[in-house]
Order: C-alpha cells, then structure tokens, then sequence
C-alpha cells in the first residue's frame, strides 16, 4: 500500500501545503486502485501532481469541517464538466448528512445535488471494501460527528486519525498499526479546548500504546512551529516519526 501526503495544513491551507487529503494504492488484479481520504481545502489542484483525479476510486470523508470536505465541490465540477463527458458516479462515504452539506456548500438543489456524480453512504460500523482496501471508521472525539480510519491492504494497515482529541477509540482503532498518521495541531502545555485536537506528545503516546510501526504527524496548523510538534512526539515515542509534507510519499 503507497500513501502519498496530497495536503497536510491544519484547519486551513498553508503556504506549503494544502489542507487534509491523503492519496492511498495499492495494486490488486491487473490494476491500481486509488483511495482519499479526506478533500480539504485547494486539495484537487494539488492532486493533479500526483495522479489523474479522474481514476480515483472513492472518497472517505473523516468528517464536515470544510478543511477535510470541501474540495468535493471541486471534484463535482471537475467529474460533471470535464471536457470528455461527464465521469461515471463513485461512492463517497461520510457521516450523516454529506450529501446534503456538499448540496449547500456549491448552492445547489438538495436533489439532485450531487449523486449523479457521487453515490453518497454513511458510515454504518462495518467497514467498507473498494477493490483491495478494507475500510473501518470509528467514531471519535470532536465537536461534529467525526472518524478515524482503519485501512487495511495486502497485510498493512495505516490508521489516519482524521481530528480527535485524545480517547479511548482512537486508542483501539490505533492497536497495531504499521503507520499512523495522526493530527498534532495543538501544542503540550497550552490551554487546550477538550476533546478537540490531540498534540504531538498526545501522539507519541497513541503510537507506544498501539505499538505502531510508524508515525506520521500531520494537520499542523500553519501559526504553529512544526518542529515543535515533533519534539513533542519524541518525549513519548520512540518509533520513527516523520512530519507530512505535501509529495511525501510511504509504503506500508
């Protein structure tokens, strides 16, 4: 499984990133199948880099906040107006109610909104299989309904956090995982809002308790020094951690 950092900037895009999309393939039966997860802010334009958004096989929202969702509105445009017809419909999977927010976010009529382009599902506790992946999302911490991801290919798993603050479940999804990629946008130390974001140490200490091969931290706020979140994880792991940049490319 290939993991590409399409977009990595918390809660808005960065001078050097774009926000939250992470690009996942993985070859399975003559062909590679292509996942995202999460299309935050200016992440569609980034992505043309890396491969043809028209080959993507599926979306996985982690949840609502326009930093990880709102590039849908782009790739509807781009699927219903590319200059080769309009794209045969793909499954986005979200929390409740994405089809209607993505409606309202491009000021389109709740129906048909965007399902001919997009074949909406809610997450419903049981994980999702596209082509090689095997998809779980479990309910985490946060002020709207949100997700961490599990996906599971060809004996590798990488967890993706999505937004949480620190909890039990992200805990459990987290148990074993080759890499981790988790959000470190709040800072050790600071005042922190609860059950909001986790921090670099905050990670650190998921990935000793998960015993995870490798961490990856990401979502880090642009108005925050990203070496410091990495300090942080080192005081309490002590596994390889790397920080996402936009082109970071893993194999799992």
């Amino acid at each position: 499984m290939r993991l590409t950092i399409v977009g990595c900037s918390g809660s808005y895009p960065g001078p050097d990133s774009p926000a939250s999309c992470y690009l996942l393939e993985q070859e399975h039966e003559g062909r590679v199948w292509r996942i995202l997860l999460d299309m935050g802010n200016g992440s569609l334009g980034v992505l043309h880099r890396f491969v043809d958004p028209m080959v993507i096989d599926a979306v996985f929202i982690s949840h609502l906040h326009v930093d990880h969702c709102i590039d849908l509105c782009s790739f509807y445009v781009l699927r219903k107006y590319h200059p080769s017809g309009p794209a045969p419909q793909i499954p986005v999977w979200g929390p409740n109610g994405t089809d209607e927010r993505m409606a309202r976010a491009y000021d389109l009529a709740p129906q048909p909104g965007m399902t001919e382009e997009f074949q909406f599902f809610a997450y419903a506790g049981a994980p999702v299989t596209i082509g090689p992946f095997s998809v779980e999302a479990v309910p985490v911490e946060h002020p709207v309904e949100a997700y961490s991801m599990r996906v599971s290919a060809n004996g590798s798993v990488l967890v993706y956090s999505g937004d949480t603050g620190p909890c039990d479940a992200f805990d459990e999804v987290a148990e074993g995982a080759d890499l981790l990629l988790a959000e470190a946008s709040f800072l050790h130390g600071r005042e922190n809002p609860p059950q909001l974001h986790m921090t670099g140490r905050d990670c650190g200490l998921a990935a000793t308790k998960a015993g995870a091969g490798r961490l990856v931290l990401t979502h880090i706020p642009p108005w925050y020094d990203r070496a410091v979140a990495l300090e942080e994880a080192k005081e309490t792991y002590d596994g390889p951690i790397e920080l996402a940049g936009t082109g970071a490319r893993f194999v799992i």
